[in-house]
């Protein structure tokens, strides 16, 4: 009897939680389904990467990449030579590891690891979070052999026979949150008389929610009671003004119980937060993040609002426009049941394990 030797899998995303998240949620149900597997990542070398995949306990080797700028930028000049040095280096990365499936999330990396991948004859999975795909992933989709999206439509940018859609990977965690909302008012010192507004800005943090929250939070602290995640950058900026109604936080370490106490939520509109969003159902106001590749998050948002499942407000349009939708909203309860049974049918609550049996395929 000759023994069958354990899988060999290596993940590429990164530059945002966005593409880290889904990544670390893959690597964990391939572990749970494989103990004995061995996963390697790989990410761009200055980016949260380097930081978020140790922490979740796997091993990262990163390579000398970044995006081109949109603007005239002397950075620019170095992009070929970024990608030649990241393509040698994904080579010998391969060649050492010797996996048995490589595995993209998006994000900068994940461009030269898959490229080289596929011309090694290593079997390419991609997962797309977006309702419009990255230029990396549109490069890629042309050599992968599977494709898992989390929209539909994608058939405009990708071949239809490659698509799967399985929705994005989210935290087990947020699966059922009903049964801990107790829990949830006792961690955040809540009154549970009163509702509860849930601020996200993405995992940097945004300045202008940041500016808007600051703007308006004595107007909102007269119906709710706010929890602020601002993001690192910005605390020193603003936690000095917390109170018995505004929590303000660097970065909201139990998300289950933060969206467990919510009873609103303001948020950016990336991928896993649509993602994560759905499952939770309640209602939300999305301000899309302008300064994305493609305007994705501002396409990503008006994907739910079409299906009356969210309301959105362009940063532009801030100043004139949220008192108004805010003013609306909180007394409207109708509205309110409306918004959140509309992004729970949009919930993809299998979409990890559903993405692995896609990768289990690919391994037979």
């Amino acid at each position: 009897m000759y023994s069958v030797k354990p899988y060999k899998i290596i993940i590429s995303g990164g530059g945002t939680g966005g593409h880290i998240y889904p990544a670390i949620s893959i690597a964990n149900e391939c572990k749970r389904r494989w103990p004995d597997c061995d996963i390697l990542f790989v990410g761009a070398s200055d980016r949260m990467e380097m930081e978020k995949v140790p922490a979740a306990g796997y091993t990262i080797k990163g390579l000398w990449i970044s995006g081109i700028q949109r603007s005239l930028s002397l950075k620019n000049l170095a992009f070929p030579f970024k990608v030649i040095k990241s393509l040698i280096d994904a080579r010998k990365i391969i060649k050492d590891f010797e996996p048995n499936i490589a595995i993209g999330t998006g994000g900068f990396a994940s461009g030269p690891l898959l490229f080289m991948a596929n011309k090694m004859s290593v079997p390419t999975l991609i997962q797309e979070q977006n309702s419009y795909p990255g230029i990396t992933n549109k490069l890629l989709s042309k050599k992968v052999d599977k494709i898992c999206v989390a929209s539909t439509g994608l058939d405009r940018f990708f071949p239809k026979e490659k698509i799967v859609l399985t929705g994005n990977p989210v935290r087990q965690d947020l699966l059922d949150i009903s049964n801990v909302r107790e829990e949830a008012q006792e961690y955040f010192n809540l009154d549970p008389d009163k509702k509860v507004l849930l601020v996200l800005g993405g995992s940097l943090g945004s300045r202008r929610i940041n500016k808007l929250i600051d703007t308006y939070k004595e107007h909102l602290m007269e119906e709710v009671q706010i929890i602020w995640q601002c993001g690192k950058i910005y605390y020193d900026e603003y936690w000095r003004q917390a109170n018995h109604d505004l929590s303000v936080y660097k970065f909201i370490d139990r998300m289950d119980l933060a969206y467990a106490a919510a009873d609103v939520i303001i948020s950016r509109a990336g991928a896993g937060s649509i993602s994560e969003l759905s499952i939770v159902g309640k209602p939300v106001i999305f301000i899309p993040s302008p300064h994305v590749a493609e305007d994705h998050q501002t396409k990503n948002a008006l994907a739910v609002v079409e299906k009356n499942a969210a309301l959105m407000i362009k940063e532009q349009d801030l100043d004139h426009n949220f008192l108004t939708i805010w003013n609306g909203l909180i007394p409207d309860a109708s509205l309110q049941d409306k918004l959140s049974s509309g992004i729970k049918n949009l919930a993809l609550p299998e979409a990890t394990n559903d993405i692995v049996n896609e990768i289990e395929q690919l391994l037979k």
